[in-house]
Order: C-alpha cells, then sequence, then structure tokens
C-alpha cells in the first residue's frame, strides 16, 4: 500500500482513489504510454512516451538529444500519467456520461541512469515490456546505440489511482426516459502482425502476449 500525500490524495470523489500497490503495478504492466507533464521556463509540456516499470522503479527513455530528458534529468518535478480506457457510458442524460478507466499518476523527480549495468538492464526492461522475450531474440544495443540513449528513473514514492468502474448514474427521475444507458466496453486488441517488406523467408511472427513485467 503507497501511503497518500498531500499532493496524491484524492479530494473528489475519493471513492475512486486506489493507494493499491498490487492494482497501480497491475495497470502500469498493462499499460504502453504514459504522459509526462513537467514546466520549463514557466511553460507546462505533456509529452506522450514509452516506459517501463521494474519493481518500485518507473523508467523512460529516448535520445540523448531530447530537450524533455535533458531538462529531467537536472531534477526538476515531473508527474507521469497512465491511463487505460475500458468503457463508454452512456446514460440518459448529456450530463451523466461518462468513461470507465483505470489511471495512474506518479510524481516525483527523475534521476539519470549512469551505471551501464542498470541502463542496460532498464532498456532489457523496456523491450521486453512491449514484448515479452523480445530482447532476447534481437541484436542488442551496439556501445555508439548506449551513447546516444538517454534513461531516466523515476521511483515509485508519491503514486495513486484512480478508477471508474460500472453503470451510469442517472438523476432518479430519467431512469423512466426511452434513451438506451448502459456501458459500451472498450477492449485494446492486437491485430495479425504485418512482415516488414525485407523480413528473410519463412522468419515466425513474435506472439504478444501481455504479463508480469521483466525483472532487472
Amino acid at each position: 500500500m503507497y501511503a497518500p500525500t498531500e499532493r496524491t490524495q484524492l479530494k473528489r470523489l475519493p471513492k475512486r482513489a486506489s493507494y493499491d500497490q498490487a492494482q497501480i503495478h497491475a495497470i502500469l504492466d498493462e499499460g504502453f504510454l504514459c504522459h509526462v507533464g513537467f514546466v520549463l521556463d514557466g511553460q507546462p509540456y505533456v509529452i506522450p512516451t514509452g516506459y517501463a516499470r521494474s519493481g518500485e522503479q518507473l523508467y523512460i527513455h529516448g535520445s540523448a538529444a531530447s530537450r524533455m530528458l535533458r531538462n529531467l534529468a537536472q531534477g526538476i518535478d515531473v508527474c507521469v500519467t497512465v491511463t487505460l480506457l475500458d468503457g463508454l457510458v452512456l446514460a440518459r442524460s448529456a450530463f451523466h456520461h461518462s468513461m470507465n478507466y483505470r489511471s495512474v499518476v506518479v510524481l516525483g523527480k527523475a534521476q539519470l541512469v549512469t551505471d551501464p549495468q542498470e541502463k542496460w538492464a532498464a532498456l532489457r526492461c523496456f523491450t521486453n515490456h512491449v514484448v515479452a522475450g523480445r530482447w532476447e531474440q534481437v541484436r542488442q544495443p551496439a556501445d555508439q546505440e548506449m551513447k546516444a540513449t538517454t534513461v531516466l528513473v523515476l521511483p515509485l514514492n508519491e503514486v495513486s489511482a484512480k478508477i471508474r468502474t460500472g453503470p451510469p448514474l442517472d438523476d432518479e427521475e430519467d431512469y423512466s426516459l426511452p434513451v438506451w444507458a448502459g456501458v459500451v466496453p472498450v477492449k485494446p486488441q492486437f491485430g495479425e502482425p504485418i512482415p516488414d517488406g525485407r523480413l528473410i523467408p519463412d522468419t515466425s511472427a513474435p506472439r504478444i502476449t501481455r504479463g508480469d513485467p521483466e525483472p532487472m
């Protein structure tokens, strides 16, 4: 269980808040994309990027030339958000339309990963978060590629989840309206892999599954 802080404690609709470690880990492990929020010279930015979790640490990475990563490495405050959409909630009134979702917000300061072994393990974690076992199948980074890549780590210290589930909540007098109401589930689905045009013949496509994060 994560201890809520003044910054992570949900004030509005607190029943939707969760600080359960297992639940928060599950949301992070299911997602692929996070949004990184920070302020630079008075201008707020929110940048989408990939991520991976290992234990109580969240890793983000990118080009060593990335302005976002260079500035985050200086220790400025950062907010990382992951959101999973589970359903469209259609109510009898426009006002009560909503969405079912699971989201996680992580606050803190990111640190540059300088230890070569941790950086290597973090990149393995990224790759296998996308496709389990992929790191072991592909050519791994060359020295120059490692130098061209920046990896940051954000500890899961200040973290909370917000979750909405269930049907629409209409006003009592609206339940008699002849309007369809309920939930339309939203389920991400992987399509059939499309081979690259220069693929060596008879090379098998990977089997895409979601599971536990790769250990560091």
